[in-house]
């Protein structure tokens, strides 16, 4: 299956959107470890539609506009994987969950830590949004974007009242 990308400016970087016919299939920072998403053959195509479509409502997004994404998702991992990252979906605009919240939704209480690394393999971020995922202790914890884009994110979802300056 081919695969096509295009690069995004965005205020958190540039990001490559990557998309097969089936959908969406990731989201990638400007300084991607290489080793976190295995890519595929890509072909440059800033005009395919899941891109163009994908683009604008990320863009939607940054600007306050957009609160849910309603694009196809060509999620590719294991299954325990697709349950982790569907759950990530799930989860509302402006709250966030625990991975032991996570795991105790995707029906394995007790996989903790192999959530945490399922939620670190996700491929298509913001749009599967892992930074809503936050230690139990309500602290922020890895995400591949940085810790402080993280914080970006969840401040574009917080009510206007406790948004930081």
């Amino acid at each position: 299956m081919q695969h096509f990308y295009k690069l995004m400016p965005s205020p958190v970087g540039t990001l490559k959107l990557i998309a097969s016919d089936r959908g969406l299939a990731a989201v990638l920072w400007e300084n991607e470890d290489p080793k976190r998403y295995r890519l595929p053959d890509l072909l440059q195509q800033g005009t395919h539609p899941v891109l163009l479509e994908t683009e604008c409502q990320l863009a939607e997004y940054f600007a306050g506009k957009r609160k849910m994404f309603t694009l196809a998702l060509d999620f590719v991992g294991t299954e325990f994987q697709k349950k982790v990252w569907a759950a990530l979906v799930a989860i509302p605009f402006g709250e966030t969950r625990s991975y032991s919240e996570i795991a105790r939704d995707i029906g394995h209480p007790a996989a903790v830590r192999a959530v945490g690394a399922a939620n670190g393999k996700n491929p298509i971020s913001i749009i599967a949004p892992c930074h809503r995922v936050i230690g139990a202790n309500g602290k922020l914890t890895g995400f591949a974007g940085g810790l402080e884009v993280k914080a970006f994110l969840l401040n574009i979802e917080a009510p206007e009242e406790f948004r930081l300056a």
